[in-house]
């Protein structure tokens, strides 16, 4: 079923077996502990919390230091995200600051994207590439010889004076010319599809020509196939790397143990057939029919509705959207659609500039005692905000990404709350003491306030480094917005 956006559902539609709708969102689901030591090494292995492994050299420590408090911030996802067709092994990293005076504070969390150059994979896409320039040449070769035929189809082969006929053209009989019918099917044969081929087995005192060229195309695209997979290098053992003891990442805090991250496409229902809503001459009828003097039974019941309603005006409809998408799956950590849509937690300022207002569409119809105002234009998801700032390094816009769900702080509070030993060293009692201090003055999970955190990654995905030239591997730091619970 072909992703589809579940905001273009129409309502009214009369068929009631539909099945699922299937977005365009990949949902990352907790998926049990790392215990192995080269999945935490491996850079390819997505996960929650844990330690970070890196694709590039390690960056400098002041990466996962909150903006705000200058402190060591927790890694709470690593992301194996790489861009299709991309000649780049890419890792994505998002950190965040846990104590409470950092929220709701820009700079608490921070995103990362780490490049590096793949030379296996990068000649398997030039080979590809390749194979798909020799296919493109070779149709528009037999284009140009199917272009010809035809021009000299155009001759008219019962003209006298047509000194370009070949002789024995007519064979004796007045049926089809012998030569001209090879030339125009000659090159058609290669199009021509299975359903003609069987229609002319049947044909009285035709014989069948031989297979179209065209059948052998899936032979080589199955050769194409076997010879990637042939030459697919082993992304574990070409992304594997340990951070040293002496490294500074090693003393970095960290939610422990970290989890897998496993993937789903996100499906949700479609909705339910909306009930016939009575007419205003109906209700009003019903109500004259209990006695327009008199308090019907059924009034307390309708002034209750009409307070119901007039509360629900105050109410944040983008935060009832948020909580309606994500009770579908309410395991989700994550969000990950590139060049997609974010989904906004609440009304504020994030969501406004994101979703801005129309200004324009909406106009009041007055008419004798009446007064009508149309339903404001839908607001619609603005990539060219100007809130999305460019990327830093080669000033090309960024696009969404991912966001970060609530159910991730959950992962991680329990993470944090579960007696985890270090397999690297014991804690001493001193450390075990000091470490829970930090854990009462609001270093851990517990501290985290936020509703989503959404990332904006370069469009281009640029590798330079810092001084803005061509490299092999980078380290760049991306745009994070955040909404906060209130």
């Amino acid at each position: 079923m072909a992703p589809r956006d579940p905001d273009e559902y129409d309502s009214d539609s009369e068929n009631e077996s539909l099945e699922e709708i299937e977005t365009s969102v990949l949902l990352g689901l907790p998926d049990g502990p790392i215990e192995s030591q080269n999945d935490v090494d491996d850079a390819a292995v997505s996960r929650i919390g844990g330690y970070p492994a890196f694709l590039t050299s390690e960056p400098p420590i002041e990466s996962a230091q909150c903006r705000v408090c200058s402190s060591p911030m927790e890694l709470l996802v690593q992301l194996w995200c790489p861009f299709e067709e991309s000649t780049m092994d890419r890792a994505l990293y998002v950190f965040g600051c846990s104590r409470g005076g950092c929220q709701k504070k820009v700079g608490s969390v921070r995103a990362y994207r780490g490049l590096r150059y793949n030379k296996e994979y990068a000649a398997k896409l030039e080979q590809k590439r390749q194979k798909a320039k020799e296919k493109e040449a070779a149709k528009a070769k037999a284009a140009g010889l199917e272009a010809q035929a035809k021009e000299k189809a155009k001759i008219n082969p019962f003209s006298m004076g047509n000194t370009s006929t070949p002789s024995g053209l007519f064979g004796g009989s007045f049926g089809a010319p012998a030569g001209l019918g090879s030339q125009l099917f000659g090159a058609s044969q290669q199009e021509e599809s299975p359903q003609t081929e069987q229609a002319a087995d049947h044909d009285d005192g035709e014989e069948a020509e031989a297979p179209p060229a065209s059948d052998e195309e899936p032979e080589d695209e199955d050769e194409e196939d076997d010879s990637d997979s042939e030459s697919t290098p082993s992304v574990v053992e070409a992304l594997t790397s340990r951070v040293s003891e002496a490294s500074p990442w090693s003393k970095q805090p960290g939610f422990k143990p970290p989890l897998y991250l496993s993937t789903s496409m996100e499906y949700i229902p479609p909705p339910p057939k909306m009930p016939q809503v009575p007419s205003a001459e109906e209700i009003l009828d019903e109500r004259d029919r209990e006695g327009k003097g008199n308090k019907s039974k059924d009034e307390d019941g309708w002034n209750s509705a009409m307070e119901g309603y007039e509360n629900s005006l105050n109410m944040d409809h983008v935060f009832e959207r948020f909580a309606t998408r994500t009770s579908y799956e309410g395991e989700q950590c994550i969000r990950y659609e590139l060049g997609g849509t974010p989904l906004p937690y609440a009304s504020d300022a994030v969501f406004s500039a994101l979703f801005p207002s129309p200004t324009s569409g909406v106009t009041q119809v007055t008419g004798g005692h009446l007064t009508v105002t149309p339903t404001p234009p839908k607001r619609v998801y603005d990539p060219d905000s100007s809130s999305i700032n460019r990327c830093d390094r080669c000033g090309v816009k960024r696009k969404f990404e991912c966001q970060l769900m609530p159910n991730l702080i959950n992962i991680l509070r329990a993470s944090s709350d579960a007696p985890a030993t270090d397999k690297k060293k014991q804690q001493s009692d001193a450390e075990r003491k000091e470490e829970l201090e930090k854990l009462l003055k609001g270093g851990a999970a517990m501290g985290m306030e936020w509703g989503t955190c959404m990332v904006f990654s370069c469009e281009k995905d640029c590798c330079l480094s810092g001084d803005g030239k061509e490299a092999k591997e980078s380290w760049s730091e991306e745009l994070v917005l955040v909404q906060w619970e209130e």
